[in-house]
């Protein structure tokens, strides 16, 4: 991997070098919203007091220029049974301001895309349910409802998956997915004619689940999901998915599709791909055809962090966001560090999803962050989603 690991601790100016608010409690003032630390731009805030964390952030453009963002809920512990519930926001002027449009009931883990002029939202029906699809023909004021498989129902059964990309290829469109049974992860693929209602099941094609293997890593492997549809430098399509390994933090790895979608593949000899530090979460891939490369937003654990493993798993680790490139899926670079909070345990820039505009892309992040009330529970239990613009992406620091 070519990553200028000095060049980007030197460059501080890139760098949200960012520095706790005091805490209320601790001076004896009654405690009162306080956004002015959080970088970026608030969309949602859940103070930690709810128990009421904020999950699942997707954002896309409309036709019109406007930005839609959504994101739902989970309890203590990971729980979304609790909250069955996902948040859809609009914004009109480039993601300076964000009003709220709607409240989905029964829908988690989703992704907002565009398709022929209309907003879809796709996801799950519970946390690990029904595989499910809207579409709103409003901007995301309002949605159809996935009563069955003929207005949205895709396939039922235990379902997991992440506000991954959704793209089309070769007549196509194209998502990853994970089939879940008894906590393990079965990666799959669905898609469908470009000339077919998304909303109906039978116009889906579900490809077959592919496991782990324990014996892989020296009987290390843990578990994979949230994969990223991709099209491969062969023009085939691929799934590059994040992967947990015990002691390994910087590894993905990439099935093959077939191209009509029914059969998906892992080698697990050519399979894995060499990813900066901190792989073990959700990370968003996509291609940009004018720099001809694959771009990705990704957690990072720094080399100072590196002995904190020894004590905690990669997956834990959220306090660092890059922005990575890649001419092949396999090679790497580092291109420059987009957030940054020195502390590592309430504070945290997670599950980021983005697109591209132009010379810039507008990301949302499931962030932990100081709010005048005690800050974030935790790195893991978000009290923010924060919207944040990355100028001129192509323009690297390392260049």
């Amino acid at each position: 991997m070519k990553s200028k690991l000095a060049v980007l601790i030197l460059c501080v100016t890139s760098v949200c070098l960012l520095v706790a608010q005091p805490n209320a409690f601790s001076q004896g003032q009654e405690a009162k919203p306080d956004f002015s630390m959080v970088p970026g731009t608030v969309i949602a805030h859940s103070p930690a007091s709810t128990k009421k964390y904020i999950g699942s952030p997707s954002i896309t453009i409309l036709p019109n220029g406007d930005y839609v963002a959504s994101h739902d809920y989970f309890g203590p512990g990971g729980d979304r049974r609790a909250y069955d519930e996902t948040i859809v926001y609009s914004s009109t002027d480039k993601g300076k301001t964000w009003k709220k449009l709607t409240t989905i009931k029964d829908q988690w883990w989703s992704t907002l895309f565009v398709f022929q002029g209309d907003l879809y939202l796709i996801g799950t029906r519970g946390g690990g349910g029904d595989m499910i699809i809207r579409k709103s023909t409003d901007g995301g004021a309002t949605w159809t409802d996935p009563i069955d498989e003929e207005t949205g129902v895709i396939a039922e059964g235990d379902y997991h998956c992440a506000p991954v990309p959704v793209i089309e290829h070769n007549g196509r469109i194209w998502r990853a997915m994970e089939e879940h049974n008894n906590g393990a992860f079965k990666a799959l693929m669905l898609s469908a004619p470009v000339q077919k209602d998304l909303l109906k099941s039978a116009s889906w094609t579900i490809s077959n689940g592919v496991g782990i293997v324990q014996h892989w890593y020296d009987h290390n492997m843990l578990s994979w999901r949230e994969g990223n549809v991709v099209v491969k430098p062969d023009g085939e399509i691929g799934n590059l998915i994040r992967v947990e390994i015990a002691g390994q933090h910087n590894v993905a790895a990439l099935l093959n599709v077939s191209s009509d979608g029914k059969r998906c593949t892992f080698d697990p000899y050519e399979g894995f791909v060499t990813f900066p530090d901190g792989t073990g979460k959700k990370f968003t891939v996509r291609f940009d055809p004018t720099s001809k490369k694959y771009w990705a937003v990704s957690n990072w654990i720094q080399p100072k962090d590196l002995d904190l493993l020894k004590h905690k798993d990669a997956a834990s680790i959220r306090n660092t966001v890059v922005l990575v490139s890649s001419e092949d899926l396999r090679d790497w670079t580092i291109e420059r560090i987009l957030l940054h909070h020195p502390d590592h345990w309430n504070h945290a820039f997670q599950y980021p999803d983005w697109v591209f505009e132009g010379e810039d892309l507008v990301m949302v992040s499931r962030t932990c962050y100081d709010d005048g009330l005690g800050g974030a529970a935790n790195r893991h239990d978000a009290n923010f989603m924060t919207f944040h613009r990355i100028k001129d992406f192509r323009n690297s620091l390392n260049h």
